[in-house]
């Protein structure tokens, strides 16, 4: 029962998938983050699926194509990770010290780099998702619950940039060495399955898939040293920035690898 309730708060908190109302108490936190890589593997599984039939069985063009996928992971979510990555896209533009930065992520407006920042981000995955061929969705699918176990990884690895708010509830209610083993776990399982699913697609492919993996990894040690760096540890915000930028610098490796010629 104990896992269920830690199933339910993780899914209800990152998706806007209906869950039974669990209460928020030390025993139901412990493992809530270990089950937050499952809300990437249904917005792998939507977009592989969803993606194959539009592709497969319609004659429907890029662009609309393109932005189904786009608005998938927004659907399934509601824009949570979206709105840290806007917040921490205001805080990094404001150039101020490192508690301006941080009165800027609690600042509930929008400012004008926000609104900057996700029009960029929205149109480079756009036109990512535009050149993508039908071979690259079952390894995009992966790209989900990397950046979730990744994410997950800092929230209880990271120092902590401030002493309240929800990133520390949950990293407080953890027991932290199990939890960073199952999303270890949980890293580790999906860039097996897209280095698997690479080598059935010929050596282009696998190559791509490898620089993908190499991309998260590079795109992990920046959003720490930024964290660091910049807001003295991690924050929500910060969680969901790295998770937007992973995912769009695996999906720009994965989708360029599949448009080089094979041989």
């Amino acid at each position: 029962m104990r896992f269920l309730n830690s199933f339910a708060i993780a899914i209800s908190m990152y998706s806007k998938i209906p869950m039974p109302a669990a209460e928020w108490n030390e025993k139901n936190m412990k493992y809530a983050m270990c089950f937050f890589p499952v809300v990437g593997v249904i917005i792998g599984l939507l977009q592989f699926g969803i993606g194959s039939v539009l592709l497969t069985y319609t004659s429907c063009g890029k662009l609309f194509f393109a932005a189904v996928m786009t608005l998938i992971p927004v659907l399934v979510t509601g824009g949570i990770h979206l709105d840290g990555y806007a917040d921490t896209i205001d805080a990094l533009s404001s150039y101020g010290d490192r508690e301006k930065k941080l009165d800027i992520l609690k600042d509930p407006h929008s400012g004008a780099f926000a609104v900057i920042g996700l029009s960029v981000y929205f149109i480079a995955s756009l036109a990512l998702w535009s050149e993508a061929e039908i071979s690259a969705l079952p390894a995009a699918a992966c790209i989900y619950p990397v950046s979730r176990s990744l994410s997950g990884i800092s929230v209880v690895s990271f120092p902590t940039a401030k002493s309240s708010g929800l990133l520390k509830t949950f990293r407080d209610g953890a027991q932290r060495t199990r939890v960073r083993i199952v999303l270890i776990i949980w890293a580790c399982a999906a860039f097996c399955v897209m280095l698997l699913l690479g080598q059935r697609q010929g050596r282009n492919i696998f190559a791509g898939l490898v620089l993908s993996i190499a991309a998260a990894f590079l795109v992990f040690a920046h959003y720490y040293r930024m964290s660091r760096k910049k807001f003295g540890g991690t924050t929500g915000d910060l969680a969901g920035y790295f998770l937007q930028v992973c995912e769009l610098a695996m999906l720009t490796v994965i989708v360029l690898a599949g448009s080089v010629p094979a041989y």
